[in-house]
């Protein structure tokens, strides 16, 4: 069972204790995050007028894009993977595929040596007893 971790962070200036069962490495990435996000909007004219609520709600509408256009670049990548994924199984078939017709040419091709193979001792046993007969004559 993963061990509930508790760390002190610091967003936006204020001290907070964020708790669960990820590392502490990850819970400071989140807290950063959020500070990043922070951060990114104290300089903006606009923001600082704004009261604190209205700060927030942009600050979460924010993490909230981010998270949605993650959230949508993720299913772009699984519809890649899953589309290369595809593209492999296809190939792999096709592959297989080929294998076997080569295999079966080569078969063939043995085959065809062999028949070559007896018809050209036929053709010397032939040539020898007509030989022989043009002998006899």
């Amino acid at each position: 069972m993963k061990k509930f971790n508790d760390i002190e962070v610091i967003i936006n200036n204020k001290r907070y204790t964020l708790s669960g069962y990820e590392s502490e490495e990850y819970l400071q990435r989140v807290a950063s995050y959020i500070n990043s996000k922070y951060n990114e909007f104290k300089d903006k004219d606009a923001y600082k007028f704004l009261d604190s609520d209205l700060r927030n709600i942009l600050i979460q509408i924010n993490i909230a894009d981010d998270y949605h256009k993650a959230k949508e670049k993720a299913k772009e990548i699984e519809h890649a993977f899953n589309e290369r994924s595809n593209e492999v199984f296809d190939l792999k078939h096709e592959l297989i595929s080929a294998q076997t017709k080569l295999q079966s040419a080569e078969k063939k091709i043995d085959d065809l040596q062999l028949e070559l193979n007896e018809n050209q001792k036929k053709i010397v046993r032939l040539e020898t007893e007509l030989q022989d007969v043009r002998k006899k004559r």
